[in-house]
């Protein structure tokens, strides 16, 4: 993981522009969030089993994250990369999980993979957050 240095750290705006303004941008929010916390993450890069992402969290100061009027604010945000396997999963549990749908995606191999030319990857994770604030700059300034 590469934690970032960034403007958005701090920032504190509504959830539902917030979101709208991440979907733009080409980034999704997380499903596995609580009420109070969650996260958007931009995929910087993806091949076979790999993934780096740009994940910035967030943190519920008023309301709750099921409702566009909740007020959040930005953690700081950081680099991940999870390795998954692409093959088909023959555990003892596969069988199981088919048939009944309890669980729908494996696991991630390695939810922290180890991440070669860090200084390519912090680039483009600012990269993306300057793109991130200028449009919520852009719709405050309108």
């Amino acid at each position: 993981m590469i934690q970032l240095q960034s403007e958005i750290e701090g920032k504190r705006a509504y959830f539902g522009i917030v979101k709208d303004l991440f979907d733009l941008n080409g980034c999704s929010f997380c499903s596995n969030f609580d009420y109070h916390q969650g996260k958007f993450d931009a995929v910087l890069w993806r091949e076979g089993g790999e993934t780096i992402y740009l994940r910035v969290p967030i943190n519920v100061l008023e309301g709750a994250l099921d409702h566009s009027n909740a007020y959040i604010e930005f953690g700081t945000p950081y680099i991940i990369k999870h390795v998954v396997n692409i093959g088909l999963d023959y555990d003892k549990h596969s069988l199981l999980t088919g048939t009944t749908g309890i669980t729908q995606f494996q696991e991630p191999v390695d939810k922290d993979g180890n991440i070669r030319d860090k200084s390519r990857w912090e680039l483009a994770g600012e990269q993306k957050i300057n793109q991130i604030l200028n449009s919520i700059d852009t719709l405050l300034s309108s």
